[in-house]
């Protein structure tokens, strides 16, 4: 699609990424009248014209349950209001979990998710969704999906910030993601030996570890949620002396408060600000627009 977008309006908590976007983009700041009434019902004003307008909407989807429904409600405005084309800004694409069906009775929710963003939005942008199962976001939605990838962003971070680092990833699955980050860092890298015995019992090992005894630590991975994994590796490389550990992420998701038991034991923790949070220290203002440039 080519397209020239016009407005950007934000549902996203981090005021400074929609500005950067939105200089980045020379996107005229979309006004809006966002409330509640006292029984909880939302109320949605637009302050500007969008008739024949293409817009972009960013939104924080973080916790989806309780942002999906006023993002529908803004589209759907939108477009009532004569909005032509809607893009999608999500940083963090959430129901990505569910991309099969485990037990009997249960919902693919990424598809059905996936299928209602398709039918309110013309075309979405993120960045780096935990792709499992599927290989390509085309698999599940119908709209055009343009997503960035974070992992230039990491390297330049790592190789910045950490002396004579050595990343590490959560279990084979990520050893290509990690190898491209090392490679760009320019360090050296490991993958875990992970067994899983349930959501929340993980024994993990890091091969070779007499190599990187000098080295600091970089636990590397997409997402942080529950961040079971990266404590149980923490745990270990203190066992074995190694250096504390940072703890990277683009997605800062911390579940159960996670990144307080993180900050506890380690080094540093580090996340984009895909997801708002006092971790974050790599902007992916940048990386969106070019994502979004991509698209037209």
């Amino acid at each position: 699609m080519t397209t020239t977008w016009h407005r950007l309006f934000s549902l996203h908590e981090d005021k400074t990424l929609a500005q950067r976007l939105g200089e980045s983009l020379g996107l005229e700041e979309g006004r809006l009248d966002m409330r509640h009434f006292p029984d909880g019902e939302s109320y949605l004003r637009i302050l500007d014209d969008v008739k024949h307008r293409n817009v972009v909407v960013l939104a924080d989807l973080y916790q989806p349950d309780r942002r999906i429904l006023p993002l529908l409600l803004l589209a759907e405005t939108l477009r009532d209001l004569g909005a032509r084309e809607i893009l999608l800004v999500a940083p963090y694409l959430p129901y990505m979990r569910q991309d099969k069906r485990f037990h009997s009775g249960e919902g693919v929710t990424s598809r059905y998710f996936a299928k209602l963003l398709s039918h309110y939005f013309s075309a979405l942008v993120t960045v780096d969704p935990h792709l499992h199962r599927y290989h390509d976001l085309s698999e599940i939605y119908d709209i055009p999906a343009r997503v960035g990838h974070a992992a230039p962003l990491i390297a330049e971070w790592i190789a910045a910030n950490i002396d004579k680092p050595v990343l590490i990833g959560p279990d084979s699955e990520s050893e290509q993601w990690v190898s491209a980050v090392a490679r760009q860092a320019g360090a050296p890298f490991t993958v875990l030996s992970k067994t899983r015995r349930g959501d929340r019992d993980v024994e993990v090992s890091v091969p070779q570890i007499e190599r990187w005894r000098n080295h600091t630590p970089v636990l590397v991975d997409d997402i942080i949620s529950s961040g079971h994994t990266m404590l149980e590796t923490l745990a270990h490389l203190k066992h074995l002396g190694l250096p504390d550990a940072v703890c990277l992420a683009v997605h800062g998701v911390f579940a159960e408060g996670a990144d307080e038991k993180l900050t506890a034991v380690a080094r540093r923790v580090v996340t984009s600000n895909a997801i708002p949070h006092s971790t974050n220290a790599i902007d992916i203002g940048d990386l969106l627009a070019d994502s979004i440039r991509e698209l037209g």
